[in-house]
Formats: C-alpha cells, structure tokens, sequence
C-alpha cells in the first residue's frame, strides 16, 4: 500500500474559485486543479490564475495537490509549466501520454523552470498508443528524472479513441484496464481509475469502484463530491493477494 492514501481523487475546475474553497472541507485525499479539458481556450489564462492564486493561499491541510496541464502541442504549455513550477503542487498531471517521451519532456521542462524535486509526475493514460506502449512508458518511472510516481486511467476518452461503447461493466476496456495495471505494478507506480459520469447512480458508482479495487486499481477518479464517500469505503482496504491463497495448496 502507498503511504499515501490515493482513494478519491476528485477534479475541480480550474477556474472556479468557490470550488477550490469548498474543496478545503472534503474527504477527498487528492485534488486535481483542471487546466485543460475542463477549461475553454477562451479561459485558459484565468483559470490558471485562480488556480495559482488558490494553491498560494493554501488551507488544503493534508490533502495531496495535482495540477493537470495543457498538453505540450497546445499554446498554453508553456505557460503552465512556468505557473506550476512557481507554486510547487505536489504534482503535476500530463493529458494524453502516449509515449515515454511525452513524461521525460515534462520531467525536463520542470526541471529548467526551477520546479523543486518534491513535485512529481502523474500521466494520464487514454489512448490506444499508450495501450500499446505502457510498458515503455511506465519504465520511465525507473529514473528518478522522470518524477513519474501515478497514471490516471482516461476511460472516456480511451473508449472512444477506440471506437468502444462504455457500458456498465466496462467489458470492452477490461484487458486494457488490466495491462495498466500489471505495468504499474511492474514498475512500483500507482494507477488510478477513470471517472464515473452517471453522478445520481450510486449503485452503479459502487460497482464501478469495486471492479476497479478488485482489478488493482489504487483510487478513483472523481467529477463530484457526492462521490467521495463511497469511494473512500470501497477502497479503504485493498486486500493483499496473498490473503486470497487457498491454504490446502500450502
């Protein structure tokens, strides 16, 4: 188990002030400041400055802080780094990680806008090129360079780069679920799970969390705060696989 707990890891938009504030009360044990798929280009710049205004203010107690940026191919990239790096999360999250590359050129432009050592790497994993290369890119985490320490499972956006339909159960996605996760555990990086966009639909929810504890995923990727609690139930207690050894085959 980390020593960080990494249940519920919930999205705020990075525009929204009242949101960054109400987030100082929740159980959530990550939260990710958005600046880039929830943000339009129209207001890239203003939610990077309330993010940075909200992060400089503090008052987020022990809850880890991660900053999702813009892409390196979009004009606000730049700009990103150079904020994050000032404010010091505790991570940065990359959108769209497709290849080893795409961690070690983040890890690199941190390094030169003078980010501190403590702020680390999360990627997102959610097209069909980092399926097919997530053993390359997890390895990266094996260089201390790379501050790669969590991926973050994109199932929407992984099931429709594939043409897949989403449906209760996620049997279209499952192998590729599981190939992250054998590559996390491979090279000692926390994975966590997409997000669950029925928000009423606790029933669902809870069976989308327990496929994914029980899969091996470590937390879960979040939209809502109504979401939290029943999150942080199911994946409290990860059970050790070798509680699950039958003892006649001792």
């Amino acid at each position: 188990m980390t020593a960080r707990p990494r249940r519920s890891v919930l999205c705020l938009p990075g525009a929204d002030a009242n949101a960054h504030e109400a987030a100082k009360v929740l159980d959530a044990d990550v939260l990710i400041f958005d600046l880039s798929d929830g943000v339009a280009p129209d207001d890239k710049a203003v939610a990077r400055a309330a993010t940075m205004t909200s992060l400089r203010a503090g008052g987020y107690g022990g809850r880890e802080i991660v900053v999702r940026i813009n892409g390196h191919l979009t004009p606000w990239y730049k700009e990103d780094v150079m904020a994050v790096a000032a404010c010091t999360p505790d991570a940065v999250l990359i959108p769209k990680v497709a290849s080893p590359g795409d961690v070690m050129r983040v890890a690199k432009d941190l390094r030169e806008a003078g980010a501190q050592d403590h702020v680390k790497l999360w990627a997102m994993l959610e097209t069909p090129l980092a399926v097919l290369n997530a053993d390359s890119i997890l390895r990266t985490a094996g260089d201390p360079a790379s501050r790669l320490c969590v991926v973050v499972v994109g199932t929407q956006d992984l099931a429709r780069e594939c043409r897949a339909a989403l449906k209760p159960g996620r049997a279209t996605i499952v192998a590729h679920l599981s190939l992250f996760i054998a590559a996390a555990r491979a090279y000692a990086v926390e994975i966590i799970d997409g997000v669950y966009t029925d928000i009423g639909n606790a029933e669902g929810l809870r069976a989308e969390c327990e496929q994914g504890c029980d899969l091996g995923m470590d937390g879960k990727l979040l939209i809502h705060p109504d979401q939290i609690a029943l999150c942080n139930e199911i994946f409290a207690l990860p059970k050790d696989a070798s509680e699950k050894i039958d003892d006649a085959s001792l």
